[in-house]
């Protein structure tokens, strides 16, 4: 498996593998694992060379969390590198009002408390390490300060205030006491980063879907301000929720809902070059982030050891450059976007 050593703004060195794990399916997304399951999929993992894990309270109520406790006990701690979030704490209730309902399925009865404070960033963390089973980890991302998940942009920005005149506050001592190596956000829009990384010393984004092979607009101001201040990108959802693995077939899937007819018409336009090519839209969706400079790690979730497989040899695809220039000259890449070599 191949690696890159990313050395954050802050002086810290982590070694991700190009390909690392998002671990959201084994918090029960969209449908319920076995034990057995999750145990076998984060050994196929470990077994192919992925060594980078990200988690988060949310993935079933802290039920990644814990699956991944159990796999990694046990294994040299300097040979893995592990991200959580914080932004949310997890709070016991009834059945009928736990956090997630109809999206994560036979989890704890938890519901969630936004809290971007200091002392909910250090409580967040402090009830992570419990349910890992770790003294550290090597990145805390602030999850979903965004307005994908708060409504609207004027609640967004009363979180972002919250963060900076507190969790950012935490976040800081966290690093300095060597607690984590690095810290940034976990967010599905890259506006939100923008800001961030204009108003503090963040040092990594783990962008969901929003710098794909369908879509490249943080290309135009978040990107490059990243790339200038040496802020790493973990790039999540590469697929946009399906639709670039599964192709524009009835059904599919595009940021967590059904594929609007204007994303279904691109992807429809993307897969007539990859079939000129002989390229599996898979593979071009899994390798065009990382051709990006500031892009650590691409991290597609897995629930099988058959999707692990599935991940790692769609990645190892060699994929020609004609391939990319097609895209371009269709106007179905921006222009300026950098592809894997």
């Amino acid at each position: 498996m191949k690696s890159r050593i990313f050395k954050a703004p802050s002086g810290a060195e982590i070694k991700f593998t190009t390909l690392g794990f998002g671990s959201a399916p084994l918090g029960n997304l969209f449908h319920a694992i076995s034990e057995e399951d999750a145990q076998a999929t984060l050994a196929a993992a470990w077994e192919a060379g992925i060594r980078y894990f990200d988690t988060a309270p949310l993935y079933g109520a802290g039920l990644s969390e814990t699956r991944i406790n159990h796999f990694l006990r046990g294994k040299p701690r300097n040979k893995y590198v592990v991200s959580t979030k914080v932004g949310r704490l997890l709070r016991a209730c009834p059945p009928e009002e736990r956090l997630g309902q109809g999206k994560f399925f036979d989890i704890p009865s938890r519901r969630e408390i936004y809290d971007y404070s200091y002392d909910g960033v250090m409580r967040s963390l402090e009830d992570s390490l419990e349910r890992l089973g770790l003294d550290s980890v090597e990145i805390l991302f602030v999850h979903d300060i965004d307005v994908f998940n708060h409504g609207s942009i004027e609640k967004r920005d009363a979180h972002v205030e919250t963060l900076m005149t507190g969790g950012y506050k935490a976040l800081l001592k966290l690093r300095d006491e060597g607690v984590i190596k690095a810290f940034g956000a976990g967010v599905n829009e890259w506006e939100v980063c923008e800001i961030l990384a204009r108003r503090g010393d963040f040092d990594l984004f783990l962008l969901a879907g929003r710098y794909t092979l369908l879509e490249q607009e943080s290309l135009t101001t978040m990107l490059p301000l990243c790339e200038e201040r040496g802020i790493g990108i973990i790039l999540g959802g590469p697929y946009n929720s399906g639709i670039l693995a599964t192709g524009a077939k009835p059904g599919a899937n595009y940021n967590y809902g059904p594929a609007p007819k204007t994303v279904l018409s691109r992807v429809r336009d993307i897969e007539l070059i990859c079939k000129r090519h002989k390229v599996k839209l898979a593979e071009a969706a899994l390798a065009f982030p990382l051709g990006h400079r500031s892009v650590v790690s691409v991290i597609p979730g897995a629930a099988s050891p058959r999707q692990v497989k599935l991940n790692v040899d769609t990645l190892a695809a060699r994929i020609p450059k004609a391939f990319w220039s097609d895209l371009k000259t269709q106007g179905l890449l921006h222009a300026e976007a950098p592809v894997p070599r």
